[in-house]
């Protein structure tokens, strides 16, 4: 996926990766196959908040049920994820799924900071993105696509 680094205003913190505009074509296929995904795979209104690495159908998941608390163990959360998902894909992503609106909520933002470590300390540009039933948005840069009725293309 391709990330420009959005600078962050203390000193020695992790940098934030975040999407430009516009996307490439494969980041457009990955995250419209995440988006999709979930609207044929997730069949419940409220469901939890799954943080999955890799890519849409060879992928490996935290589901956050409940959620951690520890900014700590959401960090080591993302970095066994980010190590796993390097076997399942070329260029993994690293997508947050959950129920609501495209727009930041408190699950997002508590895991751009774990991201942002785990993704600099295994040296992989990957950023967070949100996924919801109606589209993706990346929580740092604010890029999104959003779908009214998203359908699988025919082939």
């Amino acid at each position: 996926m391709a990330h420009d680094v959005a600078r962050h205003p203390s000193p020695g913190a992790a940098p934030h990766l975040a999407l430009r505009s516009p996307i490439d074509r494969h980041t457009h296929q990955v995250l419209r196959a995440a988006v999709l995904e979930l609207v044929e795979n997730e069949a419940q209104r409220h469901f939890p908040t799954v943080m999955h690495a890799g890519a849409p159908g060879r992928s490996v998941r935290h589901v956050e049920d409940p959620p951690l608390a520890d900014a700590g163990l959401r960090a080591d959360v993302a970095l066994a994820l980010l190590r796993a998902a390097r076997v399942c894909s070329t260029r993994p992503a690293l997508w947050l799924t959950r129920p609501g609106e495209l727009s930041p909520h408190d699950d997002d933002l508590r895991w751009i900071g774990p991201v942002a470590w785990a993704s600099g300390s295994l040296a992989m540009p990957v950023g967070l993105v949100v996924v919801t039933r109606r589209g993706w948005f990346d929580p740092v840069s604010d890029v999104r696509r959003e779908w009214r009725r998203l359908r699988r293309r025919p082939r």
